[in-house]
């Protein structure tokens, strides 16, 4: 049973002046929110449950999406106050009845084979599991160190050209979310990932998809087209 925690829980600043006062994942894209687009690549994957992480104008999400989303049961991991990547995944890791679980933001799209991401996960025994993807210039997203297919180290952003980038979906173990601290500010990029690197050694499982943030105006306006009538996504 696959399961899944969407972190949904950003201030969304950098589309402001784009989408006024809406949670990032609420914002429409080609006639639907982005998390639309998200739930439905759960579904066709065959997930059973979502939890979301929500913070930021929650009550827009939940008012939209209720406890179901057509055969995916939802429940939501409210933040009072904001308490980053790592202390939302956290907290919403009380909410998870099945382990690994994957773990996903609410505000990219990632064509990713979950199953195939799962079954390479379970073969390694890993501890986490890490989806990358390769793009012709990783300046705005820093590169990964990688290694007979597991992350040794990261590349500070800045530096251009072709190469491997976190995708920005994780499968985690309940040993690693419980490397977290409860209850406080904690980034699981910053402060789990990249300095425990050497001694979590994620799996890096390559997917070969299409991958969008629109955390930037420039890539919102991109995904108009992307998920528009004709594209070739399912709604």
């Amino acid at each position: 049973m696959m399961q899944a925690i969407i972190l949904v829980g950003g201030l969304g600043t950098r589309l402001r002046r784009v989408i006024s006062d809406l949670p990032k994942p609420m914002a429409p894209v080609a006639g639907r929110p982005f998390l639309a687009w998200v739930l439905d690549a759960l579904l066709e994957a065959g997930f059973s449950r979502a939890v979301l992480a929500v913070g930021y104008r929650h009550e827009i999400i939940r008012a939209h999406f209720g406890d179901r989303y057509r055969a995916l049961e939802l429940c939501y991991s409210v933040e009072e106050n904001p308490l980053g990547t790592g202390g939302a995944i956290r907290m919403a890791g009380d909410q998870v009845s099945a382990f690994p679980v994957f773990v996903l933001n609410g505000d990219t799209y990632l064509e990713i084979d979950y199953r195939n991401m799962l079954a390479a996960h379970q073969h390694a025994q890993a501890q986490m599991s890490v989806a990358v993807c390769q793009v012709p210039d990783v300046s705005r997203y820093g590169a990964l160190e990688l290694e007979d297919g597991v992350i040794h180290g990261f590349l500070e952003k800045g530096r251009d050209g072709p190469g491997y980038i976190n995708a920005g979906v994780y499968l985690l173990s309940a040993e690693v979310i419980e490397r977290i601290p409860p209850g406080e500010p904690f980034s699981f990029e910053q402060q789990l990932l990249m300095p425990q690197v050497r001694t979590i050694r994620p799996l890096a499982f390559e997917a070969d998809g299409m991958f969008i943030d629109i955390g930037v105006p420039e890539d919102y306006a991109r995904a108009q087209h992307l998920f528009a009538p004709g594209a070739g996504l399912k709604a």
